[in-house]
């Protein structure tokens, strides 16, 4: 029998981890110079510090004005101020980051921030990767809000720690470090950092979660925050899984997927497919009600006349001959 591999071990700091998360990703990138995502908070203080110390002279501090706060003007002075200390060259992009009708300030939020931090990194000299703050508490939070909303398996997989978005590498070496403990070593370090005040705002589904749920997860189970990263890990290879056989099944159903070469597989082997299929090619995800209202329609596909049409996010899923297609709104 094989054996086991051997845990991980959790790094003690942000510069262990910093330093480990290259040692997995780095060979495999592009040389350039090491980008930051460096919004001036005490997360992403600590990830430019580890930064700056491993790299020397490459390092490069992206700074995203939301424009949507009074503050937003003294969060980039101190970011640059910062920064240049660290000895990190500064970058600064202004972004109207308001909500469409219908889309929540957070995904606004996010979608602007990724586009502005990939823009920057674009910029010359071009940087290999842009390093993200978000640490072990975060993963545990983001596993608390995949259950909170019934999420399969990419939602409860939580955040990875290397990704591709905009043209742009990204990466977060901090997912196993406490949040407490990088708050500790800055202290130690003699750094200060801001605090964001809409981080403490009930408004927002994810501060809810921080400051009422985890505390008493934690009271309950000490262990909660390692305990929740683990599931992610799991559920991150049970998908990676999912993904390998949805592959498999779309040499033969081709993509978009035909519809009589889909029939022939299981239903739930019909699903992880369809899903695959949307989120790889359209990036969109079918909930759980569009899936069983999707299903019976492909298995009912049967005659030259019969008719597919299943709203999905911003779009329709629609039989156009004798494939399933993806039509965004116009």
């Amino acid at each position: 029998m094989a054996a086991s591999p051997t845990p991980r071990p959790k790094p003690a700091n942000a510069a262990e981890a910093t330093a480990a998360w290259w040692q997995r990703h780095g060979a495999d990138l592009a040389p350039g110079a090491i980008g930051v995502a460096f919004s001036g908070g005490a997360d992403s203080t600590a990830l430019l510090q580890a930064a700056t110390a491993l790299w020397p002279g490459r390092v490069v501090a992206l700074h995203v004005h939301h424009g949507l706060q009074p503050a937003a003007d003294g969060f980039a002075e101190h970011a640059r101020r910062i920064a240049l200390a660290l000895g990190a060259e500064f970058r600064l992009a202004h972004v109207d980051a308001r909500p469409e009708p219908g889309q929540s300030p957070e995904d606004a939020a996010r979608r602007s921030r990724y586009a502005a931090l990939a823009g920057l990194a674009q910029q010359a000299p071009p940087a290999a990767v842009v390093l993200l703050g978000q640490h072990a508490d975060d993963q545990a939070e983001t596993v608390m809000l995949a259950l909170s909303r019934g999420a399969g398996l990419p939602g409860l997989a939580a955040m990875p720690e290397r990704f591709e978005r905009h043209g742009t590498c990204f990466g977060r070496p901090l997912l196993a470090v406490d949040g407490a403990r990088l708050r500790i070593d800055l202290q130690g370090a003699g750094l200060d950092w801001i605090e964001d005040p809409t981080n403490t705002d009930p408004r927002y589904t994810r501060n809810r979660i921080r400051h009422r749920l985890m505390p008493a997860w934690r009271d309950a189970f000490p262990d909660a925050v390692p305990a929740l990263a683990r599931t992610a890990r799991h559920a991150a290879q049970a998908q990676r899984l999912l993904d390998e056989l949805a592959r498999l099944d779309a040499a033969h159903t081709g993509l978009p997927p035909q519809i009589a070469a889909l029939q022939g597989l299981s239903t739930d082997r019909q699903a992880n497919l369809i899903r695959h299929w949307l989120r790889e090619c359209h990036a969109v995800a079918p909930s759980a009600v569009q899936m069983d209202a999707l299903l019976p329609q492909v298995a009912a596909c049967t005659t030259r006349g019969h008719r597919i049409e299943l709203r999905v996010a911003a779009g329709f899923v629609v039989r156009q001959g004798g494939v399933l297609q993806y039509t965004p709104s116009v």
